[in-house]
């Protein structure tokens, strides 16, 4: 379209790199700024005609979105595991934001989901509780490797209960190690309040969102799992078909195929190759699988309509490491359809072709 400007941002956190393309993909301006919203926003009052604009994902994503948005009539925030076409030849600043504003025109790039402003609060709090929780676990699997590298027995939990910890300390006779594990205690101490608070929050704002009573019908989904699916998928309507939330929560399989035709009497046929299937997705969302897989994982151990389902699936003769994953694709399709028409959970829908 005549007046159509692409741009392509190289975005770094002192200075942004920026190529302008007119629409028919002549280079028509190139710059460096400051990353700074006052001089973006300067640069970017000062062209004309409709313009689109490209970055990558990464630590400024967010702010810079939000600050465009209004600007201009198109932003894309684009995955740079995708951007395959930026490594050949080359690279630079300059020739990467020239190469971003040209895959922009083109089409080709794959975008970051970044749409309802109205989660944000809850999507900060769901980090900050992610983050702690890993932290928590990670202090906890530093104490536990500590006692295995000197032949301590640590099974179980007891290793980390306060009233135990003299008696555990007293095993290890080296005196660095045992003030080594002391320190780790400490810090345990001090992440386990602030991760109880963080969940607090999580659940707090989570109430304040019309999707939490109907995602928490779904069995063993909770109220945790509830705030974390609110916060990872914001809305449900950004996924047309279940299919599109098994990739984006790393539930699909992969599979490759070539040579799809070939010539039998001189007529075009499909091939009866088989698909060769490679495993599931790599690129994902991983704490969205955590959620789901998790569900999945709690389903199982106690009785109830999920566990007859994956009772069901192992009686057909499916492994169940397999079982299990189909059980965790039933319920993303589930929850996708409750939170889209704001329906009940009804156990019939265990028995649909949903999964």
């Amino acid at each position: 379209m005549p007046g159509e400007k692409y741009i392509g941002l190289d975005v770094h956190q002192a200075s942004i790199s920026v190529a302008v393309l007119d629409s028919s993909g002549k280079l028509v301006m190139e710059s460096v700024i400051e990353t700074k919203a006052a001089t973006i926003l300067q640069f970017f009052q000062g062209l004309r005609g409709s313009i689109q604009v490209t970055f990558e994902e990464g630590t400024c994503a967010t702010w810079l979105y939000d600050l465009l948005k209004p600007q201009v009539a198109k932003v894309v925030v684009c995955d740079p595991r995708k951007n395959a076409l930026l490594k050949g030849g080359n690279k630079n600043d300059k020739i990467d934001a020239r190469k971003l504003a040209e895959l922009l025109r083109a089409g080709l790039l794959s975008p970051v989901y970044h749409g309802e402003a109205g989660v944000r609060t809850l999507r900060e709090l769901a980090r900050t509780y992610l983050t702690m929780t890993k932290d928590v676990t990670r202090v906890m699997n530093r104490l536990k490797a500590l006692y295995r590298s000197w032949a301590i027995p640590c099974a179980g939990q007891q290793v980390y209960a306060p009233r135990h910890r003299s008696e555990w300390l007293k095993k290890i006779s080296e005196v660095g190690v045992r003030r080594r594990a002391e320190r780790y205690y400490q810090q345990l101490d001090a992440l386990q309040p602030l991760r109880q608070q963080a969940r607090r929050e999580l659940l707090m704002e989570s109430r304040k969102h019309t999707a939490s009573p109907w995602l928490r019908q779904v069995p063993y989904v909770g109220p945790v799992r509830t705030a974390l699916l609110i916060a990872l998928i914001q809305t449900p309507y950004r996924f047309r078909t279940k299919r599109q939330l098994w990739a984006y929560s790393g539930l699909a399989l992969e599979t490759r195929i070539s040579g799809e035709y070939r010539m039998v009497g001189g007529e075009l046929k499909r091939s009866k190759k088989l698909l060769a299937i490679r495993g599931l997705n790599q690129n994902h969302n991983h704490d969205l699988k955590h959620v789901f897989k998790s569900t999945a994982t709690a389903a199982i151990i106690h009785p109830g309509p999920l566990r007859d389902f994956y009772d069901g699936l192992q009686a057909k003769g499916m492994k169940p490491s397999m079982a299990r994953l189909t059980l965790a694709r039933k319920i993303a399709a589930i929850t996708l359809i409750l939170w889209k028409k704001g329906e009940c959970f009804d156990v019939q829908r265990l028995k649909s072709q949903a999964a």
